[in-house]
């Protein structure tokens, strides 16, 4: 079989995040490479954080939906450059706000939060920017969690790091 780069790019579109599924891993821009070695996907990817505990259902995903289109595939995992949002893609960033969770909204080199200082986060619902960071940590930590004070609604908000 003769496989080339577009079509294993193609194909790591379909892998889900577990913990987001609107996103494709293509999407959070955790894939770093793509190699091709006698006929073996090498596949390079960087966790959004240290210990992250989707990685190995990432792993596990990617080497399935390879094998289902007959692609034999090695998965390596990298910490260094350490992920950050800015390789989130805008599809990605849309793609949060369509379900529920504010994008960042900084690149970042933008460190507020250590600061104290309130960060003007968009509503994804209301898209009001009338809105309060509840706590610092949502439901992964990798978001932290707000209230929207027009429409009252809760949501998560991806930190930007």
């Amino acid at each position: 079989m003769n496989i080339d780069h577009q079509h294993i790019y193609d194909l790591l579109e379909q892998v889900p995040d577990p913990e987001v599924p609107a996103l494709s891993i293509m999407d959070l821009g955790i894939v770093r490479n793509v190699e091709l070695k006698n006929n073996t996907a090498e596949i390079t990817i960087t966790p959004t954080y240290t210990g992250c505990p989707a990685m190995d259902m990432i792993e596990v995903n990617i080497k399935a939906v390879l094998q289902e289109n007959g692609i034999e595939s090695n998965i390596k995992s990298v910490l260094s450059p350490p992920w950050t949002t800015d390789w989130l893609t805008e599809k990605g960033k849309q793609k949060l706000k369509e379900f529920g969770i504010a994008p960042p909204v900084a690149k970042t080199f933008d460190k507020l939060s250590l600061s104290q200082e309130e960060r003007l986060v968009q509503c994804p619902i209301c898209e009001s920017s009338n809105t309060k960071m509840i706590s610092q940590f949502g439901s992964t930590a990798c978001k932290s969690l707000f209230k929207c004070n027009n429409c009252l609604e809760p949501f998560d908000y991806f930190k930007c790091h």
